[in-house]
C-alpha cells in the first residue's frame, strides 16, 4: 500500500512540552514521596520519549520498564483489538507503579495495560499520559496525570508516530492529508 502524502502542522511546541514534563514531575514526586523506588513503566513505542525527559525530571528512585501494548498497527483507527507485543522483564508485586502512555484514544489499550498490571497486585498503581483525546474515549478510564487534553486530531512527533515515521520531531503536530477530496 503506497504512503499517503501529508503535511504537519505544529500543535504544542517543545518548549511547552518541556515545561509541562517539569511540572507533572514534581506532582508525581509528591505523589510518590517516600516510595522505596518507583517503577516507571513505559508503553511502547509511543512513550519513549515522554519516559526519557519524564523520569530525568523526577527525584525519586526509578526503575523502568516497558511494556509494548498495539491496537493501531499503520492505520490511522484502532483496532480497539489490544496486544501485547512486549512484557515487563520485571516482577511489580507490592511496588509501586506509574504507567506512561503517549496518548489516550479510545482508551482500550491504557483499560487493557491498567487491568493486566493491576491482577499483578502493585502496591500503588497510576497513570500518565501525555495527550489525552476525551472526545474520542469509548471506555471508562482517565490517566492520573494528563499533559494535554487536545481535539480529535491525528498527531505525531515526540515518539508518536504515523506508519513508523515522525517520531523524531521535537514537537506534537497536527497530521493533515494532501490530495484528498
Amino acid at each position: 500500500m503506497p504512503q499517503r502524502e501529508y503535511v504537519i502542522e505544529p500543535m504544542i511546541s517543545a518548549k511547552a512540552i518541556a515545561a509541562r514534563v517539569e511540572e507533572l514531575a514534581g506532582e508525581i514526586e509528591r505523589h510518590f514521596a517516600g516510595t522505596g523506588k518507583l517503577v516507571v513503566v513505559g508503553l511502547l513505542r509511543g512513550s519513549f520519549v515522554f519516559i526519557a525527559d519524564l523520569v530525568r525530571e523526577i527525584g525519586l528512585n526509578i526503575e523502568v520498564d516497558f511494556l509494548e501494548a498495539s491496537s493501531y498497527g499503520d492505520s490511522t483507527e484502532s483496532s480497539r483489538e489490544v496486544r501485547i507485543l512486549k512484557d515487563l522483564r520485571g516482577e511489580i508485586g507490592g511496588r509501586d507503579v506509574l504507567v506512561v502512555e503517549d496518548i489516550v484514544d479510545t482508551g482500550y489499550t491504557l483499560q487493557h495495560v491498567v487491568g493486566l498490571l493491576r491482577s499483578r497486585k502493585p502496591r500503588r498503581l497510576e497513570t500518565i499520559a501525555l495527550l489525552d483525546k476525551p472526545s474520542r474515549r469509548e471506555v471508562d478510564i482517565r490517566a492520573t496525570w494528563t499533559g494535554f487534553e487536545i481535539p480529535d486530531e491525528f498527531v505525531v512527533g515526540y515518539g508518536i508516530d504515523f506508519a513508523q515515521r515522525n517520531r523524531n520531531l521535537p514537537y506534537i503536530g497536527k497530521v493533515r492529508f494532501t490530495g484528498e477530496g
